[in-house]
């Protein structure tokens, strides 16, 4: 009876630690990410015993949140937006790093014929000649939408597209081309890849392809850096690498 009682206290004594050093990490990120994140977090989260909670926004989004409080200890953002922050002593010193990157693609109602999209000039036939057309609403300050934007004006094709372009907020325009809504979009090739109801029609052509890079860094002032810093580390790790590939990461 002593033995047991013994070894129960010793076991008690073990488990106490390790529940006293759980932690909530809280991650602020891009939505690009979010096909690899919700593969690798319960991962880490199973081998860590954290907990990690995630809110996705646009660049501006996430920005404002980090100007109204604390809201974040992990952030992955563009290296832009890190830079910033990195300007304005919000990062700790020396914790910022690269992670991945995504280019962008077409996509299309899943199961209908594809367009040819293979050179500048047949991705521009294919998007002039289409009923319609979708993608993320650059005023909202998401990259790719702003690229886009862009591009159709370089390209001189942005009045033609304007009467059936739709803009629509993260995820919006994967779900009116799959609806039948809308007859082509345009996206981050993960999200695409992620999308129900969708196939990916192809990447951009490499003369007028746009890459969206993933940044991230631990937050000035957290009590959570080390937690933090081993999440960052799990991300980068040669398995996790390789998972973020077959979500179309590069």
């Amino acid at each position: 009876m002593h033995r047991v009682s013994a070894a129960f206290i010793g076991m008690a004594l073990f488990i106490v630690p390790r529940i006293a050093e759980a932690a909530e990490i809280r991650v602020l990120s891009l939505p690009p990410l979010r096909s690899a994140l919700s593969e690798l977090v319960p991962q880490y989260e199973q081998s860590s015993g954290h907990k990690v909670t995630i809110t996705y926004g646009t660049p501006p989004q996430l920005l404002d949140r980090l100007q109204a409080s604390d809201a974040a200890d992990l952030v992955i953002m563009t290296p832009d937006a890190l830079t910033r922050l990195q300007q304005q002593n919000k990062l700790e010193v020396g914790t910022a790093r690269d992670v991945a990157k995504v280019g962008m693609g077409v996509l299309s109602r899943k199961g209908v014929s594809k367009p040819d999209i293979g050179s500048v000039d047949s991705f521009k036939r294919a998007l002039v000649a289409s009923k319609s057309v979708a993608y993320i609403d650059p005023a909202s300050g998401a990259p790719g939408g702003i690229y886009l934007s862009q591009l159709f004006e370089r390209l001189g094709i942005a009045a033609d597209l304007k009467p059936k372009t739709k803009h629509f907020g993260p995820s919006g325009a994967e779900a009116a081309v799959a609806s039948g809504e809308v007859e082509l979009g345009l996206s981050q090739i993960t999200v695409i890849l992620a999308s129900p109801g969708v196939d990916l029609v192809g990447p951009l052509p490499t003369e007028v392809q746009n890459y969206l890079h993933f940044a991230a860094g631990v937050m000035q002032g957290t009590p959570r850096v080390a937690e933090a810093k081993g999440l960052m580390e799990f991300i980068a790790s040669p398995s996790a690498v390789a998972a973020m590939r077959a979500k179309g990461f590069e």
